[in-house]
Formats: structure tokens, sequence, C-alpha cells
């Protein structure tokens, strides 16, 4: 399901909340399936329940699950992204790309720099 990396720089519960993003958005987790208890995933990856129960949290706040009191968490029927910070975020990397050109990066250079990203967010 999730694994954690303890070399990767971000923190563990980003790697489980991004890696449960993942599954929901690949359709891996369809919508309406029951996630693992807090306490089975912590058990099932050797971390602390606390790391879980952030990353759920998080990802109630983005919509990415919805968490129901007595029955547990759930894939969200259909994980929204907001538009607003969507259409931000493409500008922000667009204009990055813009900066990299004028500093003399070739377009292959950013493309090896964007798969190696994808890479490690696998």
């Amino acid at each position: 399901m999730i694994s954690i990396n303890y070399r990767d720089a971000r923190p563990i519960y980003t790697q489980v909340k991004d890696g449960l993003r993942k599954l929901i958005l690949t359709g891996a987790l369809a919508p309406g399936t029951k996630l693992p208890s807090v306490r089975e995933l912590a058990a099932e990856l050797a971390i602390n329940p606390n790391t879980i129960q952030r990353a759920y949290r998080e990802l109630e706040a983005e919509g990415a699950i919805v968490s129901i009191a007595g029955k547990g968490s759930f894939a969200a029927e259909q994980p929204q992204a907001d538009a607003a910070a969507l259409q931000s975020a493409i500008e922000g990397f667009r204009q990055a790309a813009e900066q990299l050109a004028a500093a003399g990066m070739q377009i292959s250079a950013m493309h090896a720099l964007l798969d190696e990203w994808t890479q490690e967010k696998e």
C-alpha cells in the first residue's frame, strides 16, 4: 500500500499523506473504500499512530478522505483540487521554467529534473 523511505527529506506524515493521496487519485483506492484504522496502518508501517492521525487529518482537510465517527475514514467520492490553487501552482511552475530557461538551462535538462522529481514521488 504505502512505503516509508527514511532517507527521504520529507517528514513521515507527509510521505503517508502523499502515498494515500496518490492511491486515491489514481483509483487504486476507489471512492468510498474504507482506509485502515489509524492503529492498523501505524502497526503495518511500524510508526507512531500520531503520525498516521496527522496524515489523515490533513487529507480530510484537503477533501481527499472523509472521516465518520465510529466508522472510520473513507476515500472521498470525488477528491477535488481547489481550482484557484491549482491555477496558481501552474502559473508558478511556468514562471520557474521561464527563470530556468533564462538562466541557461536547456529544455532537456528541465525534463530530466521533472523526471527525477517524479521518481522521488513514486
